[in-house]
Order: structure tokens, then sequence, then C-alpha cells
């Protein structure tokens, strides 16, 4: 009996760890593959960023767009009209979990 209630404290707590532990992997990911162009912020304020016309992602204006446009742009990258890649893809780099996760974080970004 106790070891069952043991069991299933651990269960629980590990479930609701997991959220937490997303957002961390979302963060390093952000800082890993999005902060270079985006800003560590997501303001977009870099020189590349700047250079690009990125979205300041920590305003509403920024934050229009769908959690599937933004699970597109993720996995598939983004070109411009020309066809030139102006965000490279990430399907072979982060799983269907992490991409999730990553728009999670970008949404997390608004001020």
């Amino acid at each position: 009996m106790k070891t069952t209630r043991s069991r299933l404290l651990l269960t629980t707590l590990a479930a609701l760890s997991l959220p937490a532990l997303a957002l961390a992997d979302a963060q390093a990911n952000w800082t890993k593959m999005c902060a270079r162009c985006h800003a560590a912020d997501g303001s977009g304020s870099t020189k590349v960023g700047k250079k690009l016309g990125l979205k300041d992602y920590t305003t509403a204006d920024g934050q229009k767009f769908t959690d599937e446009e933004g699970l597109k742009a993720i996995v598939e990258g983004v070109k411009d009209d020309a066809g030139k890649e102006k965000m490279p893809a990430y399907k072979e780099k982060l799983s269907e979990d992490d991409s999730k996760a990553l728009v999670a974080f970008v949404r997390g970004l608004k001020k």
C-alpha cells in the first residue's frame, strides 16, 4: 500500500513537472536557434532582425499569427517573396513537441 502511494505521488509529481521541463527546453532551443536573429527577448532588435524586418514578439501586433502558422514557420522555415530563405527549417533538428513548445514560448514573450 505504501509503495503504491509512493508510486502514485511520484507519477503525479513527474506529470506536473513536464510543462516546466518543456518550457526549459523551449527556452534553451530559443537561445540556441532563434535569439541570434529574433533577440533574446523576442523583439527582433538584432542587426539581422532589423535587416530582415522581423516581428517584435513582445507586442500584440507581433503576435498576430496562429499557432499553426508559427509551427509551420519553425518546421518548414520561411522564405521571402522571391523564394530566398529568411529562416531555416528546423524539422530535422526539433521534434514536433519541441516545435510546439517553442511556439508556446514565443507566445510567452508578449509583455
